[in-house]
């Protein structure tokens, strides 16, 4: 969701920071990606930061906690192509051993540990008698763990005088006279999507197909090309899949962009795309975020110093490697991997 604007459009953040335009806030220093990365290559100027996002992935296999996506396009007035490109800049990691299981084991008031996930709990499905004592004890340590893990990250991400940090913000210098996008912060917002719109979605697709058909059969001449039933078909399917593209968008009409790692992406269109394979591992790609309508209206409102009024576009998809890869042999002088991932555009 779009939050405060920034006072400058070349304001300078850390790589924690999930914003909309302004300039690309590194953890490297820029020397470490290749330049051609960041140059459109079909006119050769440069690209212009779109989106950043902070997305650490955290999951039973693996943790990786130091990533990002960037997303950049070309605005030059007199480039035709309109190119886009995604950046997945992130730590190594060291994927997780599955802990076995040890059956012996029992809870007790004196023994009762923690999980993975501090919120939950572990109690025996045949006794309902909860021990308040415990409970209450067990969230005492889960608010400080997690007290102190926010205390800690603001520390590390807002400091721009620490030496450990990835890159020092003192030391990153700024060209004003970059062409950039107007700049904007965002925020988190889970989506409630019930069975009950989505229920009535379907009905709406369905009424909307019966009064095609029925129109269509008003004007229907005595005589058919074979081949019409199948454009009949396909444009029924290109009306379902908008239909349901702009329903889900109703239901937050301000939101800038959608994430779900490995998820199912809202398309805009029957034309999905092929995201292809990881350059660096050859593994499938999978869906992780997509730009959405309302970002193009904020941006080509606030964005004074180019125009983007041949953006056209419904929504952008995202897709990274389902790995997360990060081979040893593919990292950059400053051990972290710049990798090039998957973009698919669906125009109106």
């Amino acid at each position: 969701m779009p939050g405060p604007w920034a006072d400058d459009n070349y304001e300078i953040a850390d790589h924690y920071t999930t914003k909309i335009g302004g300039l690309p806030d590194f953890p490297c220093s820029k020397s470490a990606i290749r330049p051609d990365l960041l140059r459109c290559n079909s006119c050769g100027e440069h690209l212009c930061l779109v989106a950043q996002i902070y997305a650490p992935i955290s999951s039973k296999m693996l943790t990786v906690e130091e990533r990002v996506i960037y997303i950049f396009a070309c605005v030059a007035p007199a480039c035709e192509a309109l190119r886009w490109r995604a950046l997945r800049v992130q730590r190594p990691f060291t994927e997780k051993e599955p802990e076995p299981l040890d059956n012996d084991a029992s809870a007790s008031p004196s023994t009762t540990k923690l999980q993975a996930d501090p919120w939950s709990f572990d109690f025996d499905d045949e006794d309902d008698d909860i021990n308040l004592d415990d409970l209450g004890r067990a969230l005492t340590e889960a608010t400080a763990l997690a007290s102190a893990s926010k205390t800690k990250k603001q520390s590390t991400c807002l400091d721009p005088t620490d030496k450990n940090s990835p890159i020092s913000l003192r030391s990153r210098t700024v060209d004003d006279k970059a062409v950039v996008l107007a700049c904007f912060y965002t925020y988190t917002q889970d989506e409630n999507y019930s069975k009950s719109v989505a229920s009535l979605s379907a009905s709406v697709s369905s009424l909307n197909i019966k009064a095609n058909e029925s129109d269509g059969n008003e004007h229907e001449p005595d005589e058919a090309w074979e081949g019409e039933s199948y454009e009949y078909d396909r444009a029924l399917s290109a009306d379902r899949t908008y239909l349901k593209f702009k329903k889900r968008v109703d239901l937050h009409p301000e939101q800038c962009f959608r994430y779900s790692y490995g998820g199912k992406p809202l398309l805009a269109s029957t034309e999905a795309g092929d995201p292809g394979r990881c350059l660096l591992c050859g593994e499938p790609r999978h869906y992780e975020l997509q730009l959405m309508p309302s970002l193009l209206y904020y941006l080509q409102e606030a964005t004074n110093n180019c125009s983007l009024e041949n953006w056209t576009w419904m929504t952008v998809l995202v897709y990274s490697c389902s790995k997360a890869c990060a081979p040893s042999s593919k990292l950059e002088s400053e051990g972290w991997i710049v990798a090039e991932e998957a973009i698919v555009v669906q125009t109106e």
